[in-house]
Order: C-alpha cells, then structure tokens, then sequence
C-alpha cells in the first residue's frame, strides 16, 4: 500500500488566460478505485497528463508507483491485435488471455487486424493490456466511450474485482456508481474529495449546495435589512447636525436650543450607521465565498422544423452486410412526428451502419426498402468528428450556421468563452464534441440523427440534452449506449438482432 500526494499544484494553459488548478492539494492511497468527475474543459484529462508529467506545473508530486495511461496510443493498427499490443508493452500470452477472459472476449481476437475490431473490442484489448501490469498505477481515461450496454456492464465487473486502485474518467453514473470507492471532483474553485460511490457524491453535493443556497438567501436578506437600517440612520444623523446648525444661528433671537445634545446624538447615530456598514460589509463578504462550486445550467436551444408530413422515415426489410456476410436479420420501423427512435444492440451489430446507410454512405451490400419525403432535412450528430477544423467562425461559415445560436449552445454547454478563441482542432475531445453537437442544434431540420451523443459529454450537459428533447419532442433517430438516458427520452428501442 502506498499514497500518491499533490501538493500546492499550480497550472493554467497560456491560451485561456486563467489557472485550472491553483495551489491543488491531494492525498489518495494506491489501493482506492477513484472516479475523476467534473465538467468538461474543468481539467480531468490535464490533471492526468499532470500526473504523468507531460505538462509542467508548479507544485510537488509525491508517488512510488509510475503512472500509466489508458487509452495507450497506438502507431500501426494494419496489423494482428497480439503484435500492436506487444508494441505497446511486453506480456507473456497467457497473460493477455487470462484478461480477456476476465473481461469475456474470445482470446481469439488477439488473431484479428487490430483496425477490423469494433471500438468496443478495441477498448476491451487495451483495458486488459492495462491491468497485467502490476507495477504501474493505472489512470483510465473514458473506457465506456464506443462500449454497449453489455459491455459496460462487463468491463465494470472486471473493474470491480481488481485488488490494484486506479483512477478512472467516466461521464456514465451508473458504470461510476459500479466500480468506485472514492469520488474526486474537479469543482470550480477546489479539489473536493469523497469517500463512497457516485450516488454518495451526488447525495452529498446537493445537502452542500443547499446549504449554501440557503445561507445565500439568509445573508441577502439580512444585507438588505442593513442597508436600510444604515441608510435611515445616516439620513437621521445628517438632518439632526443641519437642525444643530440651523438652530444655533436662531440663538441670536432670543431661543434656547441645546445644540451640543444634537450633536452628540447625531454623532452616535452615525457611529452606529457605521457599524451597521461594517457588518453589512463582514455578511457580504461571506455571501461571496458561498456558491462558488454550485452548477448553473442553461436550457439549451435547437432550430426544430417540425415536417407537414405524418411520417418522415420508414425503413422495411433492410439487410446490410459485407462480402455476402449479413449484420443482422432484416427490421422494419418507422420515426414519425413527436418520435424519438433508439437503435439498440451489441457492438458491432450494425447501428452505426443503418445509419450511414439511410445518409448514403454505407460501401457494403444492402437489401430492403427506405422510403421518406424528399428534401427532408437532416441534422447528424456523428460518432467522429476530428474533421471538423479552424476557428468557430470559420466553421459556422462553411456549415451555414445562425453563427451567434451556435455560439449561445455552446457557451450554455459549459464551453468557457476563452475557449471561443481556439482553433477546434486544438480543443479537448469533449470541447470538440460540444462543436459537433452545437452545430446540429444550430442546423434548421426536420429530423435529427444522432450517433452516440453522449460520448465525452458531462452529467449536466447529459440532463440538458434530456431536458431539450423532452420540451421539443422532435423527431429523432438515436444510438446511445447509456440505458438510463434512453429509457427517459425514447418513445420506443428497436434492438437488432445479430444474424445467426
């Protein structure tokens, strides 16, 4: 058993102007299974980089174990899964084949083109690669990106009978909520530490939030009250020495008038106005160390254009497959108005290829009827998108965006405005999926098309994009892995069948 400890850790990047961590203190043992939450661009993937000192930092850190980094890159994916895996890390074959039965994959895979495996399988081999090192702390960055709703569930029972710690970034509660013992939360003004499961962290972060929203209301009441008691005492204070002056030149008329009783009154009042002041400016100064980390999430927008058609899309008998191998057995369905039509199925099963089918960019074999209105516009959320380049501007222009609603989403998804300066392919992948993302609210149409649009995106950015879709109820076609969101915002789950 060892400790890993940060101390005073102080880092910002030139381009944004502000720190994302300032003297951060840490103190974790080796043995604790982690979750690293926060927002996006809050500072997740560069605390791991940190930690591995790829980025220069001010501060100390204090760790007997090495780091090592999930997922490991990769050079050459053109050739057998084994041999890529083996450029990555030496292991006897055993060892893999004892993780990847853990894990519940066929050993067989290591004999396939690492590049023909589903990003599933791919993150299955890497995931058991990872943890046949011992001597290595593993910090795991997204595994449940690209992994089914079975999978999920496989990599988590693997990941819960590990003895070794690790620190894992995942945006799916439920698969945080599995596999770990400790949450460390990247807030926006600290490092907060807690001990239990997402649902602890969760339940403990609203009783805080409360608390303080509370005291905020407490303390702005009380302020308002002050400044009223304070501005009719200085008002009271400065009449009584104008009547002192005015009085006291009446003295020549013959009027008696005790002028320093006044005074001396007014004096006092003005003592206690000052006091008042100073209170005020002591309950003030609470109220502004209070709400620092509380979340305020904007409802987001999207350029719905609901069709005169009843039915926007149906899809009969269709079969796709490559070199006379079919992918599953011939469905049929229909996405109507008001209906949110979700894809389900194992990795590989072929939900993202139904969907390059109907937008014209499927390369295999197909059989089945699609019939749809013509001209129906489609807005498509994509699974990758490192081809969207250059500046905001730049890339509103070439996609015909309302540039000033692709900007207003995106800051309302959390994206920090100096951010807006960046060039897109500059920015981290969960910025990066906010432009793709964006871009599909800003785009005018009929019928959304979405590809896992969950990946890399945060749990509030997830409740906005639940919130949106139950308010406008468009029509939608969807594939996403994480149940708990389908259940709440699908009319209806079309699950694939994998062909026998």
């Amino acid at each position: 058993m060892s400790k890993i400890e940060l101390k005073n850790i102080t880092f910002g990047y030139d381009t944004q102007g502000t720190l994302l961590f300032d003297q951060a203190n840490l103190n974790f043992d080796t043995q604790w299974k982690l979750g690293l939450i926060g927002r996006n661009g809050r500072g997740k993937t560069t605390l791991l980089n940190i930690l591995q000192n790829k980025l220069a930092y001010n501060g100390q850190i204090i760790h007997q174990l090495d780091f090592l980094y999930f997922p490991q890159p990769i050079e050459n994916k053109q050739q057998l899964t084994y041999y890529v895996l083996q450029e990555i890390s030496e292991f006897e074959q055993w060892e893999i084949e004892r993780e990847l039965n853990l894990l519940q994959v066929d050993p067989e895979i290591l004999w396939r083109d690492f590049e023909t495996l589903s990003g599933g399988e791919q993150t299955k081999v890497l995931l058991a690669l990872l943890f046949i090192d011992e001597y290595h702390f593993p910090l795991i960055d997204e595994p449940t990106n690209h992994l089914d709703i079975v999978g999920r569930k496989q990599v988590a029972e693997y990941l819960k009978k590990k003895r070794q710690g690790f620190i894992v970034v995942s945006h799916d509660r439920s698969f945080v909520d599995e596999v770990v013992d400790h949450v460390l939360s990247i807030e926006k003004s600290q490092l907060e530490l807690y001990q239990g499961n997402f649902s602890v962290y969760e339940e403990q972060k609203k009783i805080k939030d409360e608390f303080e929203l509370a005291q905020n209301e407490k303390l702005k009441k009380e302020v308002s009250r002050l400044k009223k008691t304070a501005a009719e005492k200085a008002e009271w204070s400065r009449s009584k020495e104008q009547d002192k002056y005015g009085k006291a030149s009446e003295k020549g008329s013959g009027a008696i008038y005790d002028t320093g009783a006044i005074g001396a009154r007014a004096a006092r009042t003005m003592k206690r106005a000052k006091t008042i002041e100073h209170r005020m400016e002591s309950q003030l100064s609470e109220k502004e160390a209070l709400l620092k980390d509380i979340e305020y999430i904007d409802p987001l927008t999207m350029n719905y254009q609901p069709a005169h058609h009843k039915r926007l899309l149906a899809v009969e008998n269709l079969v796709l497959g490559y070199a006379g191998q079919t992918l599953f057995q011939p469905i049929s369905f229909e996405v109507n108005q008001g209906q949110r039509i979700a894809l389900a199925g194992r990795n590989g099963s072929g939900k993202s290829s139904i969907i390059r089918f109907l937008l014209g960019q499927f390369d295999g074999e197909s059989s089945g009827d699609v019939i749809r209105p013509t001209n129906l516009k489609i807005s498509y959320v994509r699974q990758n998108y490192e081809d969207n380049h250059g500046t905001l501007l730049e890339f509103s222009e070439k996609k015909g965006l309302d540039h000033q609603a692709f900007l207003n989403n995106l800051h309302k998804l959390g994206m920090e405005r100096e951010v807006f300066q960046n060039r897109i392919e500059q920015m981290s992948m969960g910025q990066r999926k906010k432009v793709e993302l964006a871009k599909s609210l800003a785009q005018p149409a009929e019928l959304y098309i979405w590809d896992e649009p969950l990946n890399y995106l945060d749990v509030f950015n997830q409740e906005q994009l639940k919130a949106l879709i139950l308010s406008v109820k468009p029509a939608m076609l969807l594939v996403e892995h994480d149940q708990v969101f389908l259940e709440e915002v699908a009319s209806k789950v079309i699950t694939l069948t994998e062909h026998e």
